[in-house]
């Protein structure tokens, strides 16, 4: 009863409203309407000088004159029949008054013209001389401008308020809250079993849960709840879906609104906002206010300071500090906000009291991302063949954004493709087309061009297959996507700590390419620019941050601190040395590459002959020509480790998948 009681208010306000629009625009009408007919003239007018309105006089074309001596001019009625002598292009019509517009350069004179004319018997109208009055159109016409822009203005502040000012509070409702309320009960809610990984961030917020639903339980102990918690992380990860799901699964109303929500253009509206967000708040409590973005409002104060005016976010900023822990109470009321920019909020937003807890929501590991993907695949029609662990490990430091945009993109070319189910080949696609770019068939290759590609990406494979440490390959091709014209596809090793070894194995592998070019073709080319910039600053870190150098053994030259400072933390001299140790190590792997080409050369040459026939190949390939690989990649010992790695069972069973 009371929802139908609010529609009818709201139907009843809509009905107002457009009430008195209507009303206000037939004024408008009757106002331009009365000004168009005053003096009753509805036919020609114009213009003429002095000297025409004696010719006109003398002619006997004027009916009636009419002098305002305070103006300075006269209207002279033309007789109608004459009036196609003066108007020959207009076709008069039989109600019509001509009337021509003269000006007056001495009243004297024209008086004596007329009596002239009347006593020649040229004019034998009527002629009055009066003082000019101003009319209600006329002031009407004087103020319309001003009446334009009030108009103007009331517009705008509706529009600014978010259209509500149809009913009462008008201009005023532009500071009230811009917040989305979901109420308590609402269909289609978003559980826990809807965010897949996150397990540890799950635990964290799962305590702010279990407080709305049961507070004696801490209270009881004198334990006090959390007032906020801060979800950190980078975009994609999940924040907001989060922040959802413990609405979800509380159960409690819930608003919703951005930080970018608080800020305007007039001086105290965000502030006001704040007040009414959290007075709404604390008539629903207990409740969940979710501010995405925050740093939008909650940027640090004192930088980049308003020049000598007033500062409207900061006064904003200082309205939701003293309304998250301040004098009043906010019992009941938790704070959720989401940012991947915490180093620039305040440092007293985070303070405990007001944001006690920092969750923090990193990108998924492996076995996280297997889960991600089983929720995102639930509902696409999959064919035996999509292999869930290679998904999984083919998209390391993909987001859960990232990967449900694979799987999208995936059935959008089994759909072109006319394919009744998604197969293993559109994932592949998929990921070729959101890390590589689009196909550009339209770029023609000469045969020398083609061949030195080829040799390329083969000594990229090569070496990838036969070091240790290096990721091992998956797809290698020589199609050009976006702005390579070659690329190879490497399954990459997700490790938490990384040996020097392991580095100076991919340092090589990386450098295979050139290797190639340089053995078998004699000259090298612009096609390694894009490796020999991963490598180089590849061993600046491990010299100048990782202390992994003989000559500056266990030396760390990065502070955070000194992020935008002007000169570096080492001697000039130092630096030479990190020069020549940087390129010592370089020259080092690149010669080790070459060898093993050198040793592998038939190997090499029957790979690069295969990627020039068929423009793709995979590690099946490869495996055919040189061997098994000897080595197990990290990846692969997780997932045998785990319990959950069928892929098939877990394609069969995706229905059931609760992460």
């Amino acid at each position: 009863m009371a929802d139908n009681k609010k529609n009818n208010n709201k139907d009843k306000k809509e009905g107002t409203g457009f009430k008195i629009q209507s009303w206000l625009y037939l004024t408008l009408f009757i106002v331009l309407g009365y000004i168009l007919l005053k003096d009753g003239n509805s036919g020609l007018t114009g213009k003429a000088s002095y000297s025409d309105f004696e010719n006109y006089m003398e002619k006997g074309y004027v009916s009636s004159i009419k002098v305002y001596t305070n103006l300075g001019n006269m209207e002279v009625f033309i007789i109608p029949d004459s009036a196609k002598y003066i108007f020959p292009d207009v076709a008069l019509q039989p109600l019509s008054r001509p009337m021509l517009t003269v000006g007056v350069g001495s009243i004297e004179n024209l008086e004596n013209f007329i009596k002239e004319s009347k006593e020649n018997g040229t004019f034998t109208g009527d002629y009055d001389f009066v003082p000019k009055s101003h009319t209600f159109g006329d002031i009407i016409m004087g103020l319309f401008p001003f009446i334009l822009l009030i108009v103007l203005w009331v517009v705008m502040s509706r529009r600014l308020s978010g259209g509500a000012g149809g009913g009462a509070g008008g201009g005023a409702s532009v500071g009230k809250s811009k917040a989305k309320i979901y109420e308590k009960g609402q269909a289609n809610r978003v559980t826990f079993k809807d965010v897949a990984g996150q397990a540890e961030a799950k635990t964290e917020v799962g305590e702010i849960v279990e407080f709305l639903k049961n507070p004696k339980k801490y209270t009881d102990l004198g334990g006090k709840i959390p007032k906020g918690a801060l979800l950190v992380g980078p975009p994609g990860t999940g924040k907001t879906l989060l922040a959802k799901a413990v609405a979800g699964e509380a159960d409690v109303p819930f608003f919703s609104l951005s930080g970018s929500d608080f800020v305007e253009m007039f001086v105290g509206v965000g502030a006001s906002r704040v007040r009414d967000l959290f007075r709404q708040a604390k008539e629903k409590a207990p409740c969940i206010i979710f501010i995405d973005e925050i740093d939008a409002v909650g940027r640090a104060r004192g930088r980049n300071p308003a020049m000598g005016g007033n500062d409207e976010r900061e006064n904003t900023l200082n309205q939701l500090l003293t309304e998250m822990d301040g004098f009043g109470t906010n019992s009941g009321v938790i704070i959720l906000a989401a940012t991947n920019r915490v180093d620039i909020l305040d440092k007293a937003l985070l303070r405990a009291g007001r944001f006690d807890r920092q969750i923090v929501l990193d990108l998924p590991d492996l076995n996280e991302r297997k889960a991600v993907f089983g929720v995102h695949l639930r509902n696409i029609k999959l064919s035996k063949d999509v292999d869930v662990d290679l998904l999984a490990r083919q998209t390391p430091g993909f987001s859960g954004a990232d990967i449900a945009n694979v799987c999208n993109e995936a059935a959008l070319i089994a759909a072109r493709h006319d394919k009744k189910k998604v197969e293993r080949d559109d994932f592949l696609a998929a990921l070729d087309r959101i890390v590589g770019g689009l196909e550009k068939k339209s770029k023609v290759l000469t045969a020398a061009e083609k061949h030195a590609i080829a040799l390329h990406e083969a000594g990229h494979a090569t070496l990838s297959w036969f070091l240790e440490h290096a990721n091992p390959l998956i797809k290698a091709t020589i199609v050009p996507r976006g702005r390579a014209l070659g690329a190879a596809w490497y399954l990459p090793e997700e490790r938490q700590i990384t040996t020097k070894e392991q580095m100076l194995d991919e340092i090589c592998a990386t450098l295979g390419g050139r290797a190639a070019e340089e053995l078998f073709i004699g000259q090298i080319s612009t096609g390694a620019i894009n490796d020999l910039e991963r490598v180089t600053k590849q061993a600046y870190g491990m010299i100048a941050y990782a202390g992994m150098s003989d000559s500056l053994p266990n030396l760390c030259y990065y502070s955070a601190t000194d992020e935008y400072a002007f000169q570096k933390p080492y001697s000039d001299k130092t630096a030479e040395l990190i020069d020549q140790e940087v390129k010592k190590m370089i020259a080092q792997q690149y010669e080790r590459g070459k060898q093993i080409l050198l040793e592998q050369r038939e190997g090499h040459s029957r790979l690069t002959q295969l990627l020039i026939e068929r423009e793709v190949i995979y590690a099946e390939d490869v495996e055919k020509i040189f061997g098994k690989r000897p080595w197990t990649s990290r990846s692969e010992e997780i997932l045998n480790t785990d319990e959950q790695t069928d892929s098939k069972r877990v394609i069969e069973n995706r229905d059931k998948i609760e992460p």
